[in-house]
């Protein structure tokens, strides 16, 4: 599924910059659409094409709830966000819920409420040497990683041997692979995926190092019990269904085979 980042607000009339705040469910259900917080940089997960479309597997999450919740798939206003704003957008009540990217953790977990999780994200190394096949071929080789990321000790971890290339940002990840001054890029699958699609001269292999739930964030407070109920609700339909995991293949996105999916 994709939309135009402005038809989910003209088709209401009303412009980005008009205040508008979350509610409850039966609000929401008067109101007729969601406010939804999303990413707009971060393939395959959302991201603007080159026609200006919102795409992605949050935007199909999107719409799904939109379609079962509210009836229609296009009652929903997104507001692209920066990652520093993803939570205060949701705790300020500026939008019903944010599906951004965000990873549940316990801090994180006494801001906002966490739905089921609709994606486990993990570790996982890029490359374009074609020796390289698997993590066992990297013995004693460079692997890029971002500066202070998590994924430093997750390496270190699974593959003691490699040696470790600190970078500052993903354009210096690439250009060290291009260069031949790197033999692999280890950072997040999610990512990761929407380099190989950008860059399709580069493999994702396809073992993942970490379990890493991402969730929608919603607010906390009795009053969106029935919201939270209803997401979570969904969310579980989706994976018994096998929606989810149909989607994050149709986006290029690999399964986490650490994880496992529970409503417990």
């Amino acid at each position: 599924m994709n939309i135009r980042a402005g038809t989910a607000i003209a088709r209401w009339g009303i412009p980005f910059a008009i205040a508008t705040h979350a509610a409850n469910l039966p609000e929401i259900q008067q109101r007729g659409y969601f406010l939804v917080a999303v990413k707009d940089n971060l393939r395959p997960l959302s991201y603007l094409d080159a026609q200006g479309n919102l795409q992605g597997l949050e935007i199909d999450i999107a719409q799904r709830l939109a379609q079962d919740l509210l009836g229609d798939a296009n009652a929903v206003r997104f507001q692209p966000v920066a990652n520093r704003d993803r939570l205060a957008a949701v705790i300020d009540r500026q939008v019903d819920f944010a599906i951004a990217n965000i990873t549940v953790t316990e801090s994180r977990a006494r801001l906002v409420d966490f739905s089921l999780p609709y994606y486990f994200d993990g570790t996982a190394i890029v490359t374009k040497v074609p020796s390289v096949q698997n993590l066992s071929d990297f013995a004693a080789r460079r692997i890029a990683v971002l500066n202070g990321s998590s994924t430093i000790p997750t390496i270190r971890y699974f593959m003691p041997s490699v040696q470790l290339v600190g970078v500052d940002s993903y354009t210096q990840a690439y250009s060290l692979l291009e260069s031949n001054n790197a033999d692999g890029f280890a950072a997040d699958a999610s990512v990761l995926s929407g380099w190989v699609q950008e860059y399709p001269q580069y493999r994702l292999l396809p073992t993942l190092l970490s379990a890493e739930p991402i969730a929608i964030a919603m607010p906390k407070g009795l009053q969106y019990n029935a919201l939270r109920q209803q997401v979570n609700a969904a969310i579980a339909r989706y994976f018994t269904q096998g929606w989810l995991q149909q989607r994050a293949s149709y986006w290029g996105l690999p399964i986490n085979q650490k994880a496992r999916f529970s409503d417990n």
